[in-house]
């Protein structure tokens, strides 16, 4: 048996995929948002604006200002989703394929930003159909 065939190679150029993969593939859109000459900070700013946008609502949040540190969650997975569809390279933003990306912040941004604009007390949106909902069920 030769050494190819005992670990797994095969030179044919077969369509099977090996036993071991060492490596994984690059989501689509993960290179460099910036040339590589360019400081590590620059060269991620998608990620970073998607983070600091997070954080000031986290930050928000945490100086009892519940609604609108929420909503700055949201609208920063939102502001994602828009960077992954607007954006060739987004750097580390890019995690899965492009539409996975898009499907994953686009959902749970608009959900939080939902949530927080029906948060009680005094929701700043009110759906009809759910007030009926939820008297039907729990009373």
């Amino acid at each position: 048996m030769s050494a190819d065939v005992a670990t797994g190679g095969d030179k044919r150029g077969t369509r099977r995929f090996p036993r071991w993969t060492r490596d994984t593939a690059r989501p689509e859109g993960g290179g460099r948002a910036a040339p590589g000459d360019a400081p590590a900070p620059a060269r991620q700013w998608p990620l970073i604006a998607v983070l600091a946008v997070a954080g000031l609502g986290l930050l928000l949040t945490a100086f009892d200002l519940f609604r609108i540190g929420t909503i700055l969650v949201g609208v920063a997975l939102l502001g994602g989703a828009a960077l992954r569809w607007v954006l060739p390279s987004v750097g580390m933003l890019a995690v899965r394929s492009r539409f996975t990306d898009l499907l994953t912040y686009g959902l749970l941004g608009a959900a939080i930003v939902l949530l927080a604009l029906m948060a009680q007390p005094d929701p700043w949106l009110r759906i009809p159909f759910l007030q009926d909902t939820l008297h039907f069920t729990v009373r």
